[in-house]
């Protein structure tokens, strides 16, 4: 290894996918503690490493301060600015990272990139001849770039609860301590083909309410905290947290829940970093693809069998079929059972 104590770490969106970082670099930092990881994210993800002790955040700013060729550049020149660096891990494999990259690469700087498995995902979801098995989970594809770098360490025994969760936070929903089952619910995905239909997510709440449990909604500002306002309105147990809090506060409301019922999004990688059960719902996307949430058992996931899944690693193809079967054919009781089996337990 050089003598440099700095590693630039890059992933640059989105959440879910930063998300499943943090086990990787807070388990890095723990068994190099001398060394100083810079990394670099959209600006909602500081508060995610922030807890983690040698951090350094560089928040990337596309829209404005670090928009196109020239945006780049300027980043660049921040991030040389800080090096230099034991070598550059590119978690991201997308044309902002090898631009950046490469201009590293002209200086000397070693690069070690994610290997996406593009083709094994692309054999996993084709219409035809699907080769359906497990891949790699992201949480070892982002490890094994530093592996290759030469940085030996374990991620099997991260805990994000130790992370996050430091004290009582005044601050939460009253709600959140009450002697009730807790359920948190965040029914939106960044892709409306991995997102469960609302009027099926409407009668799961309402059976959830009549049964006495505590309800948390969340979601993003603007629509869905529109939606949901509205949704928490026709219910009594039903509570909105959805753009209140900051994500860290976030993070500490939803380690206070029993039972996170979640897409294949976000907010189940959030849930799953403070060690909170996920009911997670798979429509177009699926477990194999490696984006199942961290540690979390494979009998959580409500998903249907059939011949078309999954046809996208990321939920942003329309479905060819036109009926949608894979999410209209996964009833509340479905979810419900699997509610109850983790909280029963």
């Amino acid at each position: 290894m050089s003598k440099s104590n700095k590693i630039l770490i890059l992933r640059l969106s989105a959440l879910g996918d930063v998300a499943m970082t943090v086990p990787v670099v807070a388990s890095l930092s723990d068994a190099y503690p001398n060394k100083e990881l810079i990394v670099v994210s959209r600006g909602f993800a500081q508060k995610l490493f922030a807890p983690i002790k040698g951090v350094t955040f560089v928040p990337f700013d596309p829209n404005n301060k670090h928009k196109g060729v020239k945006g780049l550049w300027k980043l660049f020149k921040t991030l040389k600015s800080i090096g230099p660096y034991d070598f550059i891990a590119d978690l991201h494999d997308v044309i902002r990272t090898k631009f950046i990259t490469t201009l590293f690469k002209l200086s000397g700087t070693k690069v070690v990139r994610i290997d996406k498995g593009r083709k094994e995902k692309k054999e996993l979801t084709r219409k035809k001849n699907k080769t359906l098995k497990q891949l790699k989970s992201t949480f070892e594809r982002y490890h094994e770039v530093f592996l290759k770098a030469g940085y030996t360490f374990n991620i099997d025994t991260f805990n994000g609860k130790e992370l996050y969760v430091t004290s009582e936070n005044k601050n939460l929903h009253k709600t959140l301590y009450s002697d009730k089952i807790r359920i948190g619910i965040a029914p939106f995905a960044g892709h409306i083909w991995k997102t469960w239909p609302e009027d099926k997510m409407l009668k799961l709440i309402e059976k959830l309410d009549k049964s006495g449990y505590e309800i948390f909604l969340f979601g993003g500002r603007g629509k869905e905290q529109k939606t949901l306002d509205e949704w928490s309105s026709n219910f009594n147990n039903v509570h909105n947290l959805a753009g209140q809090l900051p994500i860290n506060h976030e993070l500490e409301a939803i380690s206070k829940l029993n039972v996170m019922i979640s897409m294949d999004s976000g907010n189940m990688h959030l849930a799953r970093l403070v060690n909170t059960p996920v009911v997670s719902i798979w429509g177009a996307t699926h477990p194999n693809a490696g984006f199942y949430g961290w540690n979390m058992p494979k009998e959580w996931a409500v998903q249907v069998d059939l011949d078309c899944r999954p046809c996208s690693v990321y939920g942003n193809k329309p479905c060819h079929r036109e009926d949608f079967a894979c999410m209209n054919n996964i009833t509340p009781e479905m979810v419900l059972e699997k509610v109850e089996l983790i909280t029963k337990a």
